[in-house]
């Protein structure tokens, strides 16, 4: 294609003087900041946290559906990301101004910024920070919305069909001198978040009152209900998809061959997620693991990336497999503040080496809350590997338990943070899919879960009724979670051998009187039932083990084996129920 007379736009040479012009421009405006005593760092606090909403707006993020847009529109959400993580939570005290470049700083790659789409003397240009308008016009409309003074503000020259400038609503930022600033006659909080497919900044502030100070508006800025006038290029031509040849910001088709991808953020190694992983993934897909030590001793216990050309290893060791972690003790708030922290920081290793492009994720699940507290996952869809019930849930089951045994040492002893617990909430409400083999996770996902099957190991049948009494095996630690009081009580009285797996947490007298051996090496070739009354049970190995050996196994229903042939579901916290089930199996040997 080539180029009219008028066209003269796309010259290098024009765009070396805008670049000249700009420079100037930001010097000029650099001086002008630091002689204004009125721009401050505002800080993040949460003393508006609970006040009420004075104002919202929210806008797509997905507004083109042509193929060869995709790549720009994703690096404006990359962009996107970056901004909401240095707004999200600022609170501005009356009367002072907020300042747009004060707060999100300069657009660079060096600060996690890429190239995104730029609306420029009329076309749309990649660049690194495009896109930063949709949040500069989300400010300013809700600025309008709650009444705030404009102290700053410059329309767009050009006006795109369904966009805030069509309404007059719409804020141009360029670092650093052209900025939007405004500010309120109260304190405010600025609260921004990407979904999947919208931008949402919401205001935050006391009740409304009698004005604190006389509001002066600048000559400069333009009133709002001015609309902005439509020019002939109400839709600007794209870098992207223009095919002006001669133009040095054209890009060839090919740039978006190949684009978008899923990234595999995994932490902890399972069969079923393992073989699940492997079915889905592309060539070109990334797979994210740690750092795990196991894989040195256990090289078939580990994460298959065979077939993955791009895997990327953390080095941030998590979970049981951290060296801090061996030296806590097995049960307690240290162990699992420990835990949370080597979540946390995986996760943000992870959110780091995210490439944009990764549009879909499949993330396990107990690096969920802190890549959505993060914002890692704005602007993407995203499935759930689960190995856990969530934690607001697993407290409930606990408080549970712990009303029935108040006299626990384990049942109390630690809960999350409730701003851990929202986090998790919030982002499982926004996951597409909830991915497991736990048949009561599945079911508090009715609609979204995927129910995968367990992975029976393989084993030969040793059968029961082979010892002298019934031999019950209790295949996990003494704690009250895993069901040791309802199990003690189901088998008061019976002429019952039982062995145990696992220390006497709760206490070491705890099966006093009981006719029990403790960590028996040989429990899969001895045991006649297996028994787990857990209120919380995710791993439950040990009960396939004893399915795949034909033993019969008694388990509560969050144990997640419903679905399992060979294992009896009971409730949880039913004593009678059990009694009853145990007696029943056990009169057969």
């Amino acid at each position: 294609m080539k180029d009219s007379p008028s066209n003269n736009i796309h010259r290098r040479s024009r765009a070396l003087i805008f670049r000249g012009k700009a420079s100037l421009l930001r010097i000029k405006r650099g001086f002008e900041n630091l002689a204004d005593d009125r721009l401050k760092q505002h800080s993040f606090s949460k003393d508006l946290i609970g006040s009420p909403v004075v104002a919202e707006s929210r806008t797509p993020l997905w507004t083109e559906s042509a193929p060869e847009e995709q790549f720009l529109l994703a690096g404006k959400v990359q962009n996107l990301r970056q901004a909401v993580g240095r707004l999200n939570g600022l609170e501005i005290p009356r009367g002072e101004i907020f300042s747009f470049w004060k707060h999100v700083g300069r657009a660079s790659r060096r600060r996690g910024y890429t190239v995104g789409r730029e609306l420029r003397e009329g076309c749309i240009i990649p660049n690194v920070g495009g896109g930063l308008c949709q949040i500069s016009n989300a400010l300013y409309d809700a600025a309008l919305k709650a009444g705030f003074e404009i102290v700053e503000r410059h329309a767009h020259t050009q006006v795109i069909e369904g966009s805030l400038a069509e309404r007059g609503r719409d804020a141009t930022v360029f670092w650093n001198y052209v900025d939007l600033r405004f500010r309120s006659p109260r304190p405010f909080r600025i609260e921004a978040f990407l979904g999947r497919d919208h931008l949402s900044v919401k205001f935050k502030s006391e009740a409304k009152e009698k004005k604190l100070f006389r509001i002066i508006k600048p000559n400069s800025a333009p009133k709002s209900e001015i609309r902005n006038p439509k020019s002939e290029f109400q839709n600007p031509n794209s870098c992207a998809s223009c095919g002006v040849e001669s133009c040095f910001r054209s890009l060839k088709p090919e740039k978006n061959l190949n684009f978008g991808r899923t990234a595999f953020l995994l932490d902890e190694f399972s069969p079923e997620f393992d073989r699940y992983v492997q079915t889905k993934r592309e060539s070109k897909d990334d797979l994210f693991i740690p750092l795990d030590g196991r894989r040195f001793r256990k090289p078939n216990y580990a994460w298959d990336t065979g077939g993955f050309s791009h895997v990327k290893q953390s080095f941030v060791v998590t979970g049981i497999r951290s060296y801090r972690s061996r030296r806590l003790a097995a049960q307690g708030a240290a162990r699992q503040n420990n835990l949370l922290e080597m979540y946390e920081k995986l996760a943000a290793d992870y959110a780091r080496k995210l490439p944009y492009d990764a549009l879909h994720l499949i993330v396990q699940q107990n690096l969920l809350p802190f890549l959505w507290k993060s914002g890692a996952l704005g602007g993407r869809s995203f499935d759930v590997l689960m190995t856990a019930l969530p934690m607001s849930e697993i407290q409930n089951r606990l408080d549970r338990a712990f009303a029935l045994h108040p006299e626990s040492r384990t049942l109390a002893d630690f809960r999350a943070d409730q701003e851990l617990l929202e986090a998790e909430r919030r982002s499982l409400e926004n996951a597409s899919k909830i991915i497991t083999p736990h048949s009561a996770i599945a079911s508090l996902f009715p609609r979204r879960a995927e129910l995968l099957d367990w992975k029976i190991p393989a084993g030969k049948e040793t059968g029961a009724g082979k010892n002298g009494k019934p031999t019950i095996v209790f295949p996990a630690t003494t704690v009250g979670r895993k069901g040791c009081y309802e199990l003690r009580e189901a088998i008061r009285d019976l002429d019952v051998k039982l062995i145990t797996l696992g220390p006497f947490i709760e206490d070491e007298d705890f099966w006093r009187g009981f006719d029990v051996e403790k960590n028996a090496a040989d429990w899969l070739e001895r045991a006649d039932l297996i028994v787990l009354p857990a209120f919380v049970e995710h791993r439950p190995r040990r009960l396939l083990q004893a399915v795949a050996a034909g033993l019969p196994v008694i388990a509560s229903r969050e144990c997640g084996l419903e679905n399992v042939p060979g294992a009896e579901s009971v409730e949880s916290g039913r004593v009678d129920e059990l009694r009853i089930l145990i007696e029943k199996l056990t009169k057969k040997f």
